[in-house]
């Protein structure tokens, strides 16, 4: 191969571009000691060219390095990598300000496994690094759910066949492989009747109400809504996070209840987060408007624009939000871009269904990972070691930060 080449696979690398087929050539080069050197002296030409904040500085990336040859997570990256789709492919190296040097600092990690891999299956256990041990791991949540029909009976959706479910009124509810969908006749007779499905820590579900709308619930979350919409209004009610992706109706406005407020659209993409363990209600729009009220207050949102509603039921406007961190969680990853502790461990607490014990009270450090949430607990664990100056156990169902 040419050297033009070589350096075509490795830009296309450190700007997440390259194909499956790409990266496996890629990583297949890496083996050659050759090509592992170059990787190497990027490295340095990108600490001695750019100016880089305090995460990605010379002895934090020497750091960063020590601690990624210590964990064996972070090894299989190569190979799980090759089989992600591009999209969704866990940029475990990557900070949106400091990308490239970050990305090649990673790279340097698996040219180097892949290299002492060759030359002696043992070299890493010969150098007297280990793998971090816990005690036991958690696995990740899933499609899991319980309807509650008008009735007052219950349907464990994990646990039921595909097919119908029931029959509400002119309404057949419908389980699909990990979605839920309502198929009204004649919506328009009889009485209305209204359905809950409600989600667990450690559970997420989709359904399709009677008029066409997705909803995605996260994981702790419950959705309460009618199955018809008749009259001049399709009101809904919702706790936790659900992301909507609503039919427009210019005849009948959408309406979501949540926390004493009301969003009110007539067809748009949007994220809605109500845990009340959360300093506040926070509405995210991706597409179309929405208006946001509460109380005698209430707020226009454009397409990027946050609405947050603290405890102290003050709105707040935020412009040029990061829509991909807050909607990571319905495309099934992690997205955390310098989040604190605090908010990096509720999401972890709801997804695993685990208890967070924190005996450290000083960390200040601030996280950046994007990873698939498909991964088990100890995984996340360890890249967010990775990340700062933090260190975990796993005790049974619970997340100990120790001192």
């Amino acid at each position: 191969m040419t050297d033009t080449s070589f350096d075509e696979l490795l830009n296309g690398y450190v700007n997440n571009l390259l194909t499956k087929e790409e990266l496996a050539q890629f990583i297949e080069l890496l083996k050659k000691e050759e090509y592992a050197s170059r990787v190497e002296k990027s490295i340095q030409e990108l600490f001695d060219n750019e100016p880089l904040p305090v995460m990605a500085d010379e002895k934090k990336a020497e750091a960063i390095f020590k601690k990624l040859m210590e964990t064996a997570a972070i090894r299989e990256m190569a190979d799980a990598a090759i089989e992600m789709p591009l999209r969704k492919r866990a940029k475990l190296f990557t900070l949106r300000r400091v990308a490239a040097a970050v990305a090649i600092i990673g790279l340097l990690f698996i040219a180097t496994y892949l290299l002492n891999n060759r030359k002696d299956k043992n070299a890493i256990a010969k150098t007297g690094t280990k793998e971090k041990p816990y005690k036991n791991d958690v696995l990740p949540g899933g499609n899991k759910a319980i309807l509650t029909l008008a009735d007052g009976s219950t349907i464990v959706l994990d646990e039921a066949q595909n097919g119908n479910l029931a029959q509400q009124g002119n309404t057949k509810v419908i389980k699909l492989d990990g979605k839920l969908a309502y198929n009204a006749t004649n919506a328009g007779t009889g009485e209305i009747l209204y359905n809950t499905i409600s989600t667990p820590r450690g559970g997420q579900y989709q359904v399709e109400l009677p008029d066409g709308s997705k909803v995605w619930l996260n994981a702790a979350s419950s959705l309460h809504f009618p199955t018809a919409f008749v009259g001049k209004e399709r009101r809904v009610e919702i706790s936790g996070e659900a992301y909507f992706e609503v039919t427009k109706n210019k005849s009948m406005p959408f309406i979501v209840s949540v926390n004493g407020a009301e969003i009110q659209v007539l067809g748009t993409h949007f994220n809605v987060m109500a845990y009340n363990d959360e300093d506040a209600v926070k509405t995210t729009l991706l597409e179309g408007a929405i208006k946001f009220a509460s109380d005698n207050n209430s707020s226009l949102l454009k397409p990027g624009q946050q609405v947050q509603l603290t405890k102290e039921r003050q709105l707040k406007v935020v412009s040029n939000v990061g829509v991909d961190e807050v909607v990571a969680w319905k495309n099934g990853m992690f997205h955390f871009e310098y989040a604190t502790l605090g908010t990096v461990t509720r999401q972890l607490a709801r997804w695993y269904d685990v208890d967070i014990v924190n005996q450290n009270k000083n960390i200040k450090d601030l996280f950046v990972v994007e990873m698939p949430r498909s991964s088990k607990l100890s995984d996340v664990l360890r890249v967010l070691e990775l990340t700062g100056n933090i260190k975990f156990e796993i005790e049974g169902k619970k997340i100990i930060v120790l001192q």
